[in-house]
Parts: C-alpha cells; sequence; structure tokens
C-alpha cells in the first residue's frame, strides 16, 4: 500500500510559479514510477509529467513542455513538479499518483490507468 500527500498548491498570478511536492508513505519509493495529473473544473484528468523510478527518464505533456520540470529526491520519498511561466489554462486539481511496478514505463508513461496508488490532490488557481 502506498499512501500520497501532494503540498504546495494555491493561488498565483498569470507568469508566477509554484512547487508542487508529493510525498510517499512507502519503503520502496526509489522503485516506483511517479506522475502528475491534473483535472480542470468540468474536463477529465490528463497527464502533466512523469518521471522513471531511477529519475533518468522524463515525460511532459505538450502543453507544459518547458515550463514544468519533474523531479525525485529518493531519499525524501518525494516527488517535484516544479511549475513555471503558469497561465490561466494550468489551473486544476493536481494529483500525483505512483505505479510500484515500473515496468513499461517507457510506454505506460501517460497511462493514468497505469498508475496504482493516487494522492488526494492539490488545488493551482493562476489568475489573469
Amino acid at each position: 500500500q502506498v499512501q500520497l500527500v501532494e503540498s504546495g498548491g494555491g493561488l498565483v498570478q498569470d507568469g508566477g510559479s509554484l512547487r508542487l511536492s508529493c510525498t510517499a508513505s512507502v519503503r520502496t519509493f526509489s522503485s516506483n514510477a511517479m506522475g502528475w495529473f491534473r483535472q480542470a473544473p468540468g474536463k477529465e484528468r490528463e497527464f502533466v509529467a512523469a518521471i522513471s523510478s531511477s529519475g533518468g527518464m522524463t515525460y511532459y505533456a505538450e502543453s507544459v513542455k518547458g515550463r514544468f520540470t519533474i523531479s525525485r529526491g529518493n531519499a525524501k520519498n518525494t516527488v517535484y513538479l516544479q511549475m513555471n511561466s503558469l497561465k490561466p489554462e494550468d489551473t486544476a486539481v493536481y494529483y500525483c499518483a505512483a505505479r510500484p511496478d515500473p515496468r513499461w514505463f517507457s510506454i505506460r508513461w501517460s497511462d493514468s490507468s497505469w498508475y496504482d496508488y493516487w494522492g488526494q490532490g492539490t488545488q493551482v488557481t493562476v489568475s489573469s
């Protein structure tokens, strides 16, 4: 069982920055592939970014590429999402997700159904 707790969301102006954190309560965090997804009101959940268990591979949605950076600190059981140049369309609830068996990460990284565990989400609101 993996429990995930996100933090770092809030209200920020257009062009601002936020850093989200997601801490996992699991001893084997370093073997988990991790992802960030988001869901805006009235829309489906969408992929944002993913990172392999070692941190050596990262993937991004086209809409955030060049603005967001995913990273992980395995010693702290934490994955981060640094969000820069935020736009009003980035407004959403952001969720982190974990996959303890990281096989097929190179194929499934954007597939929300591939991840086994989810956090409760943290609200990010970008005002224009």
